[in-house]
């Protein structure tokens, strides 16, 4: 049986940030190495060219990747705090009976 702690909505928010996060870190890698081979192909990043167009649309894609796990984690907190303050409410009711 789960102990108590793994059971609380807490904890749960906690594992889905973890996950968050690792998927976060996973993509980061991708786009690092995705980088190494623009610049590979594409040594000159200088200027207007394909390579540095590349570059940019990889920025401007991990930049959104970034912001939306961001907005997520945000808003896995508000729930946590919504589902602890329910959970701690009820938790105090039945105490009082």
């Amino acid at each position: 049986m789960a102990n108590k702690e793994e059971m609380t909505p807490e904890a749960g928010a906690n594992r889905i940030i973890g996950s968050v996060d690792d998927a976060e870190q996973s993509a980061l890698e991708s786009v690092r190495r995705f980088l190494d081979v623009v610049t590979g192909v594409f040594p000159d990043t200088s200027g207007d060219g394909p390579g540095r167009k590349i570059i940019d649309a990889a920025f401007r894609m991990t930049e959104q990747l970034v912001g939306a796990s961001n907005k997520l984690a945000q808003r896995i907190v508000e729930v946590t705090e919504h589902a602890m303050s329910e959970f701690e409410k009820r938790a105090a009711e039945g105490s009082g009976d």
